[in-house]
């Protein structure tokens, strides 16, 4: 049971996220992605709710809710797509001819 929070003001706090959805029910867990390279926040996030009835509540109340200056965007999470090997030649180096003359 987990809801993706988007639109997330980059000020937010795992505990402040935790604050508002827990007027919805149990919150099991907050997830709040940064961004490898500079650490900041990506503007988004992942709160694990008890029930699937707190989960529904919460994104009722919530999607298009101001909060923090920012329009949430909040649904029911969509499961990891995975993403394609990037691995293998797929022709970048075909045309590179080792010559020797």
């Amino acid at each position: 049971m987990s809801v993706y929070v988007g639109n997330l003001s980059y000020d937010v706090t795992e505990e402040s996220l935790n604050a508002v959805f827990a007027e919805y029910g149990t919150v099991k867990r907050v997830q709040l992605p940064t961004d490898r390279e500079t650490g900041r926040l990506r503007g988004f996030g992942f709160v694990e709710m008890g029930t699937d009835a707190e989960e529904t509540a919460a994104i009722d109340a919530l999607d298009g809710a101001e909060w923090m200056g920012r329009d949430l965007k909040v649904n029911k999470a969509k499961p990891r797509e995975e993403r394609g090997s990037f691995g293998g030649n797929r022709g970048g180096n075909n045309n590179f001819r080792n010559n020797r003359y």
